[in-house]
């Protein structure tokens, strides 16, 4: 056992990364610690585990892509009776290698084991593979 667990999420709408990073720009959190928050209707049975070290991982176009650390989790009421889980992230958006992914609803759970490597922080800014490339590699398993 590792102890902490990972949760996995699809970054609907988001076709890069830089789509996140500007959303994530243009969009203040409203929280006063500045950190995100992705509001879902599931609450992670393993909440331990998630708050151990896990980080959640970004799902775009098909493709793991970034993570960010998971700092708490919170309820939100947004004023319709129904109990939603706020889940409170580190700011900071830390760049993984590809990893395809099928689609799938809500979140999934996902293995340190299994999750991808960080990238390098240099390549944050310069990717040494065009964007398309190094999907298809990852795809066929070469990245």
């Amino acid at each position: 056992m590792t102890g902490f667990v990972h949760l996995l999420k699809l970054c609907v709408g988001a076709e890069s990364v830089e789509d996140l990073l500007d959303w994530q720009r243009t969009n203040p959190s409203p929280l006063a610690d500045g950190a995100r928050r992705h509001v879902t209707r599931m609450w992670p049975k393993r909440k331990t585990e998630v708050l151990s070290g896990g980080s959640l991982y970004w799902v775009i176009k098909g493709v793991i892509l970034c993570r960010q650390r998971i700092l708490r989790l919170e309820e939100v009421d947004r004023g319709d009776g129904i109990r939603r889980c706020g889940i409170v992230m580190d700011p900071a958006v830390i760049r993984t290698a590809p990893a395809p992914r099928r689609p799938f609803q809500g979140w999934r759970y996902l293995d340190p084991a299994d999750a991808p490597r960080d990238l390098p922080q240099a390549r944050r800014a310069d990717t040494a593979l065009p964007e398309e490339m190094a999907l298809a590699l990852a795809e066929i398993g070469l990245r």
